[in-house]
């Protein structure tokens, strides 16, 4: 008769007080006592028999967990005594709570809630609660509308920022905050709430004259093809100014001035004016990116075309009802525009701003164009090309320092350095290649980790200063990194103060006090599952030691978070910029591995796409 191994695992145990362990193929003995000090453990449930296991050759019984973890956790029940500086005390509390040695578990968990505070780091600036207090919420809102706000506002889509206000939008409805030194952050408007689902939000904290009045300010909202736009008195109170159709889906909200803009890559451009209070839509060719200059709209087409329109001057055509669009330049191979950043120096005369172009095409091209401000009847002229991406340009950014590009082999970046003479682009010695990195951003497929407008990588900040991108690598998480854009150093890591996820994030300069001497303080905003916006001091955070990207572990343990059996696209979208469903795309979390494997390997040569 074979007898089974759970009695003769209870027999051993009661016929000697030394036990014999293998973990994951490494020996260990220890005694009866000492193992079973715990009650109703795994081990007590072990080697009273309530488990069975196996044993190997030598008869010592078999578990197959970490060797490495169980080694402290084994130490523990020896000594009863920890050492959290040389552990990793989540992964470790993964093992305690394996093996249900609960006394560990809790000194754990307590030494986790001492190494996270609830008030967060130094950088940690502010928190607004999700909105919901019957004082803050319209008079004009219907019962279930109020209580549907107050129960649940939901996850954060959008944040924007102009000046010193910011606009939040959730599903169906946005929110407006305003801060001043004195009081801080206030909520100052609450739309009603809509019928459709926020995809784009705008802001305008300061409209200059029209009949709108100085103190006014206007915030706009986009679904599909839909956009209506509120201005909100000095009061907080709001009014519609009116719900307008694009008639095509709406790819881009904002302002220039006090006009609003929307556009949409099939080739439609709309605009509302606070002056005429006239909404105007223009067709052009099929629009792949834009950027603004001054009173310029600044379009890159599919047809290898850079269009503007002076949106000051509108209406241009009172007769026929076009807006003038004018072809500023064309690509010498009339390549796509599938990015476009515009620079303009500082006036070195009376005639004007010497304007400088980046811009990036389909092909994966990087180019930039400058024309100067006495030869404007002759067009801008080719500066510099570059060739070093593969796959189609989805971000571009020129500044006063530095020229950044991205493409779309998983966010892939290179960076120049830009010699300047008098604040004008010099040939001498021209650009000069600084580094290359790549920001990894997995996100989902189904869209519950947030909205596209939301979770841009960036780069922020203003074009006389470092800029910085923002990554968050897998979706549902509570970390971002902050980086700067011209060589991919770390600056800074953040993590929600209530550990809920981060949906969306924006980084914003508000403006200083009144103190002389008082400078604009940049921040990052990073909206949150539960509603939440937290705010971190980034200004603080560049005055302090920068440290290097996310390391490989890093890196890895956050993919490790990632379902490797879901698909997960890269957040492609650019800050600036529409792309296409041509775009190659990372399929899955294991092929963004591989990518980030052969990325490490080859960090200085070219971008490859596969």
């Amino acid at each position: 008769m074979t007898i089974p191994t759970a009695y003769c695992i209870a027999d051993m145990a009661r016929n000697g007080d030394i036990i014999h362990l293998n973990v994951g193929g490494k020996r260990f003995s220890t005694s009866r006592q000492t193992l079973t000090w715990v009650p109703d453990s795994f081990f007590s449930s072990l080697l009273s028999g309530r488990i069975s296991t196996l044993k190997d050759e030598t008869g010592a019984i078999f578990i197959d967990r970490d060797p490495s973890l169980f080694t402290p956790i084994l130490n523990f029940l020896r000594t009863k005594e920890l050492f959290p500086r040389s552990i990793n005390v989540h992964l470790l509390m993964h093992e305690a709570e394996f093996y249900g040695i609960t006394p560990l578990v809790r000194k754990l968990q307590l030494c986790d809630e001492l190494d996270r505070s609830s008030c967060g780091s130094v950088l940690f600036n502010g928190y607004l609660p999700p909105p919901g207090r019957l004082s803050q919420i319209p008079p004009d809102l219907g019962t279930s509308q109020l209580l549907s706000q107050v129960a649940d506002p939901g996850m954060v889509r959008i944040v924007c920022g102009h000046h010193n206000w910011i606009a939040v939008a959730y599903a169906q409805f946005v929110v407006c905050y305003r801060v001043k030194e004195s009081t801080g952050w206030q909520q100052v408007f609450t739309s009603p709430r809509l019928d459709w689902v926020i995809d784009r939000v705008a802001l305008n904290a300061k409209v200059m004259g029209g009949s709108l009045g100085d103190n006014d300010k206007m915030v706009a909202v986009a679904s599909g093809t839909e956009i209506i736009l509120w201005t909100i008195c000095p009061d907080g109170n709001g009014n519609e100014i009116g719900v307008f159709s694009l008639n095509v889906p709406v790819e881009a909200l904002f302002f220039v001035g006090n006009q609003l803009i929307a556009t949409s890559h099939t080739g439609k451009v709309g605009v509302w004016n606070a002056v005429t209070k006239h909404w105007q839509n223009q067709d052009v060719v099929p629009i792949n990116s834009y950027d603004t200059a001054g009173s310029f709209l600044i379009l890159g087409c599919n047809n290898g075309s850079i269009y503007y329109i002076d949106v000051q001057k509108f209406p241009l055509r009172m007769k026929d009802n076009d807006l003038l669009v004018t072809e500023l330049y064309r690509d010498p191979t009339e390549d796509a525009i599938t990015a476009l950043s515009v620079y303009l120096t500082p006036k070195t005369s009376d005639s004007g701003n010497w304007i400088e172009i980046a811009y990036g095409t389909s092909s994966g091209t990087v180019r930039v164009i400058v024309q100067h401000p006495e030869t404007v009847g002759s067009g801008p002229q080719l500066f510099q090309t570059f060739s070093v991406h593969r796959s189609p340009v989805t971000k571009i950014m020129l500044s006063e320092k530095h020229l950044i590009s991205v493409c779309a082999d998983n966010n892939h970046v290179r960076t120049w350095t830009v010699t300047r003479f008098r604040g004008m682009i010099s040939t001498q010695p021209g650009s000069t290649p600084l580094t290359s990195f790549k920001i990894l951003s997995l996100e989902d497929t189904d869209g519950h980790g947030g909205c596209a407008a939301g979770t841009e990588i960036g780069p922020y900040g203003e074009r006389d200063d470092q800029q910085v991108f923002i990554q968050r690598v897998v979706p549902d998480t509570d970390k971002l990194y902050v980086r700067l854009s011209s060589n991919g150093k770390r600056v800074c890591e953040v993590r929600s103060v209530d550990g809920t996820s981060i949906t969306s994030f924006m980084v914003h300069e508000c403006e200083g006090s009144s103190r002389i001497g008082s400078r604009p303080r940049r921040y990052l905003f990073s909206g949150h599952a539960n509603g939440s916006i937290q705010m971190w001091d980034l200004t603080t955070a560049m005055e302090i030691a920068a440290l290097g990207g996310p390391t490989e572990e890093e890196l890895l343990e956050l993919l490790d978070q990632c379902d490797l059996a879901l698909t997960r696209t890269p957040d492609m979208s650019p800050a600036a910029s529409f792309t296409h469903s041509s775009t190659p795309r990372a399929s899955t979390c294991r092929y963004a591995a591989r990518r980030l494997w052969y990325c490490q390997r080859h960090k200085a040569g070219p971008c490859t796409a596969t």
